[in-house]
């Protein structure tokens, strides 16, 4: 068959439901065998937006999402999505077209070096040299995405490559001897942890990414209940612990709580459980968590002591090693269960002075955190929320209280604007019967507007919130704080009118102002059949506190 068909045939073998892409002259070839493959191809409007919505379909469903670009500007339109997917470690392939072998080299038309380009931001990537090597570096790409620390793999195919016919056998024996990740972690560390866990009498629990990754959430919640430990999560963590809960302290870091914020800087102990230490976590680093022994579990050993040294350091699969972490814990002797009960103590008097608050506005005027409130009273919390990136999307950690795994979706390591609208495109086609909302601002929302297109054509049923204050909203707070208010190049204006534009590209608009009806306003608008575009006009200047300043440390968060 010819090679382009062992494509579709190793997508088949790898569980492939849904690809993203847009077909160009280099991936043609590729293009045809869709023709009759029998899986379903969605045709985005930008590479970008494929590759963000093949993210957005992996961190929703836990699958190895797929985007196929064609060569030149289509490979470096995929760029970002790579960049973002290596940062967030999402299990994605990205299979591109590239110029025939004999132009390789000329400049050709099209010709870019894209497995040069993204070296540095891939988990690996295979430059196809002869059509008989095709089969295996797809198998091989799925298999380095799923396993270890997820990632994103390329797979580069000269289009004369592509068209050349071979002897097609499934590969089934992948056996990579360079990569053998570590999964079940040490024992003996395991057993260090659980008597460091049994000893600590200011521990917190801090988790990440990583946990849910590892479809770890009921092991850490699990080790949680065993002695009441205070848990609090990352941007990327947040669902791995149930919000609502009595031992949630809330998402730390630079827009968390003062509870888990002041909670880290007075730890003895911290166990890191999927988390990196970035530096919207740590502050200033060398004031970061200064009374605390670290435990840190993860995956790869390269994130292990990076920023942070470890004292108990433990490589392996998250739910592998939580679960035996809880059994070691279990079997300890003579453990006092009630020393944790200052600790409490101290905490719960944070949480008293000081929850999570705002100035709500007196008559109508919506302010952004109560959207986020009316968003989370209209569907019950049950919903999987994308957003984009700015202060929406902080508020929305804050006040959106998601009580599972892989119903937050973010751009975390990278922070892309115009992540959310195709992650919420990507996560709807992998659960269509969710209800799937993105929460975006009027800024980021445009630089991947076009999948509106994708989405009307294709019936794929997301609603969009725009929380609209016509400006770049977080750039503009930090002008303020940081900048004497100098606000240079912020000003959005009131473009484009969005209810128009939702029109335009065959969907519904909506334009919400009053905060008294907006509870009401938003069912209706997620009741409305195919996708929605709502323009929700929220107080202008609002800042999102509390916050660290960049370079202070934890314990010394303003607003």
């Amino acid at each position: 068959m010819r090679a382009v068909d062992a494509v579709i045939e190793c997508l088949k073998a790898e569980g492939v439901e849904v690809v993203f892409g847009l077909p160009g002259g280099a991936n043609l070839p590729q293009y045809d065998a869709f023709y009759d493959a029998g899986i379903r191809h969605v045709l985005v409007r930008h590479e970008a937006g494929g590759g963000h919505a093949a993210a957005g379909y992996a961190k929703a469903t836990g699958r190895v999402g797929v985007c196929f670009a064609t060569s030149g500007p289509g490979a470096t339109n995929v760029v970002t999505p790579i960049a973002d997917a290596m940062m967030d470690s999402v299990p994605t392939v990205f299979i591109t077209g590239q110029v025939r072998t004999d132009l390789l080299g000329t400049d050709g038309f099209q010709e870019t070096d894209v497995v040069g380009i993204t070296m540095p931001i891939v988990k690996h990537s295979f430059m196809i040299q002869h059509p008989l090597e095709i089969p295996r570096a797809i198998h091989e790409a799925f298999h380095l995405a799923r396993t270890g620390r997820p990632g994103p793999v390329i797979v580069d195919i000269p289009t004369d490559l592509a068209r050349a016919d071979i002897p097609y056998e499934p590969v089934t024996d992948i056996h990579l001897p360079g990569y053998q990740p570590t999964h079940d972690g040490n024992t003996k560390q395991i057993r260090q942890a659980a008597k460091a866990l049994a000893s600590a009498r200011r521990p917190v629990l801090y988790v990440g990414g990583g946990a849910i990754n590892a479809n770890a959430s009921e092991e850490v919640r699990e080790l949680a209940r065993l002695d009441n430990f205070p848990v609090t999560c990352t941007l990327m963590g947040l669902g791995a612990f149930p919000a609502p809960d009595p031992q949630w302290l809330g998402m730390l870091g630079m827009h968390g709580t003062r509870t888990a914020n002041y909670a880290m800087d007075e730890a003895d102990l911290i166990v890191a459980i999927g988390a990196r230490f970035d530096d919207r976590i740590t502050g200033k680093l060398s004031e970061f968590a200064p009374r605390a022994k670290f435990v840190h579990i993860d995956i790869d050993p390269a994130e292990i002591s990076k920023n942070i040294p470890a004292h108990i350091p433990i490589v392996g699969d998250a739910k592998n090693i939580v679960a035996k972490l809880v059994k070691e814990y279990r079997a300890l002797e003579g453990v006092d269960h009630t020393r944790l009960e200052a600790w409490w103590e101290r905490i719960r008097g944070w949480q008293e002075k000081h929850p999570l608050r705002y100035e709500d506005s007196e008559g109508t005027e919506i302010k952004p955190q109560y959207l986020v409130e009316a968003l989370y009273e209209a569907t019950g919390g049950d919903a999987i929320v994308t957003t984009d990136i700015g202060q929406h999307q902080m508020w929305c950690a804050q006040y959106f209280h998601f009580d599972r795994p892989r119903r937050w979706l973010q751009s975390g390591g990278l922070g892309t604007m115009g992540f959310g609208l195709p992650a919420a495109m990507g996560a709807k086609v992998g659960m269509p019967d969710e209800t799937v909302i993105c929460l975006a601002g009027d800024g980021s929302v445009q630089m991947n507007m076009q999948e509106l297109a994708t989405c009307a054509q294709d019936g794929i049923d997301i609603k969009i919130f725009i929380s609209n204050n016509g400006y770049l909203g977080m750039v503009r707070q930090w002008q303020e704080l940081f900048w004497d208010k100098r606000y240079s190049q912020v000003d959005m204006g009131q473009f484009p009118d969005f209810v128009k534009l939702a029109d335009a590209y065959g969907a519904t608009g909506f334009r919400f102002e009053n905060k008294t009806t907006l509870v009401d306003d938003i069912k209706k608008a997620i009741a409305t059949p195919g996708p929605v575009m709502v323009d929700v006009r929220v107080t202008r200047e609002e800042n999102v506190y509390p916050m660290i300043a960049p370079g202070a440390a934890a314990r010394d968060m303003v607003g």
